[in-house]
């Protein structure tokens, strides 16, 4: 019997768009042979479930399932490919959770804490991971600039807090550009996260659970024409995305051992993609995304090639891992 799998995309953040190209990929690679792969968009006003000539079937939320031409479709594993908020800040984790249905992302509680910048690197510091100087900063709080620079200097990256594909990010260089930078994030995220400039080789490490063990993916060393990896950067082309990274044997085993005992420690499961900045050979922690891009041009898709694993491959062992879970 094949087994009916809803991808979900979309959700309710500025990444809307990019996640739909991520889950439209995964839905084009999914074996049919297997699965009968079904598109659920997730937005702010609706939820539908899109037929082959994209028509619109609205999805009932009290079971998660849809009626398509008089046939109610159930679902046997929802595959996450939203990036943001509902999709990785644990919403639809604890909603699957409470229906018992399988998904293929980490647990509630690791999605909210990893897309919370502040509350995962506050996390991981008691456990010696090297990360940039912070500053934090909620709407509405007293800032005091003079006092944020002593702290964490010039240059310094002003962040959203709970945001991804670089939205609400400002690489700031002189003191006056600062309350610009906060007003930028405060835009994205009530809470921000400050920032000093960490100066060294910049990688992108894929953990993923493939075949019931963690797997660290080849590293991606970032080389981006901006002034950082922005959004131009990532989805326009202003960047080199080199797999595998041109990083000493020793930087590639340090980082990939911190990878690997942070998606452990932390009990992740599904995929990951963590950034570092690489300095004198000691990996810089910046963040972790639980649902990374998984377009044929994406990062993860790339070291998963690179590692000899197919996007069909690649997509198939997520919905099974979510399965044997369960």
């Amino acid at each position: 019997m094949k087994l009916n799998i809803a991808i979900i995309m979309g959700g309710y953040s500025s990444e809307h768009q990019i996640s739909q190209l991520s889950g439209q990929n995964v839905f084009k690679h999914l074996s049919r042979e297997r699965y009968n792969p079904y598109r659920v968009v997730i937005s702010t006003n609706k939820w539908v479930c899109l037929d082959d000539s994209d028509k619109e079937y609205p999805v009932n939320r009290a079971d998660f399932s849809v009626e398509i031409e008089g046939k109610r479709i159930s679902f046997h594993c929802v595959f996450n490919a939203i990036h943001g908020s509902p999709g990785e800040d644990g919403l639809m984790q604890a909603y699957f959770s409470l229906l018992g249905l399988p998904q293929t992302s980490c647990g509630y509680y690791q999605a909210a804490l990893t897309f919370n910048k502040r509350d995962l690197l506050s996390v991981l510091k008691a456990y010696g991971i090297n990360m940039a100087t912070s500053y934090y900063l909620n709407e509405g709080d007293k800032i005091n600039e003079e006092e944020i620079l002593k702290k964490v200097g010039l240059p310094c990256f002003v962040k959203a807090n709970r945001a991804g594909s670089s939205f609400g990010i400002t690489k700031v260089h002189k003191p006056e550009e600062l309350s610009k930078g906060i007003e930028h994030a405060f835009r994205e995220d009530p809470e921000i996260i400050i920032e000093s400039c960490l100066v060294g080789t910049e990688v992108s490490v894929g953990v993923i659970t493939y075949k019931g063990e963690t797997k660290v993916l080849p590293i991606t060393e970032i080389v981006s024409e901006n002034d950082f990896f922005d959004y131009e950067a990532k989805y326009q082309g202003k960047s080199q995305e080199i797999t595998p990274a041109r990083i000493s044997e020793k930087d590639k085993k340090e980082v990939s051992r911190v990878s690997k005992m942070i998606y452990n420690t932390l009990g992740m499961k599904g995929y990951t993609r963590s950034e570092f900045i690489l300095i004198d050979g000691v990996p810089h922690m910046l963040e972790m995304n639980t649902t990374p891009g998984l377009t044929e041009q994406s990062i993860l898709p790339q070291q998963a090639l690179a590692e000899g694993i197919s996007l069909s491959e690649l997509f198939e062992s997520a919905v099974e891992e979510a399965l044997h879970e369960n």
